[in-house]
């Protein structure tokens, strides 16, 4: 079980792999499951608006998508691909007043947390989400770099 990963149609190289990758062990695991195969795709906003379009049916841009394979029939194991559209990421940093580097980890954290069950396409379940996002970012500058 293991976190990878690639690019498509970009060339981003996400810092600190291994330490998020052991970021994102933790969250699964507070949020009650075990991280299994997780991929993660940086891509481009026109690759996720195609698959958007073509999978979701969905025609506008959006930041990440998550397919989620998790086996969950007895198992608290959580796998799945997730595309990030770098582009898309770097400008709601702007738009945030972000780094892109922190907004890049609350939308890789977004993905694990979908994963983990969490949705958020209502008011109440948005609100859940970014709470959760957070916290986990909180998480990650107060306790990972000084033990890396």
């Amino acid at each position: 079980m293991a976190v990878r990963y690639y690019t498509d149609d970009c060339s981003y190289r996400l810092p600190q792999k291994r330490l998020t990758a052991r970021w994102l062990r933790e969250v699964a695991e507070a949020e009650g499951y075990v991280l299994g195969d997780v991929n993660y795709i940086f891509c481009s906003a026109a690759r996720l608006l195609e698959m958007n379009r073509r999978y979701l049916g969905h025609d506008y841009f959006t930041d990440v998508i998550t397919f989620d394979y998790s086996d969950r029939r007895g198992t608290r194991i959580v796998s799945g691909d997730i595309f990030i559209d770098v582009e898309t990421v770097a400008d709601n940093a702007r738009r945030y007043g972000a780094t892109r580097l922190c907004e890049m980890r609350r939308v890789v954290v977004h993905g694990v947390l979908h994963l983990c069950g969490q949705g958020d396409k209502t008011p109440r379940t948005n609100r859940q989400m970014h709470r959760k996002e957070d916290k986990y970012l909180k998480f990650w500058d107060e306790k990972l770099p000084a033990e890396s």
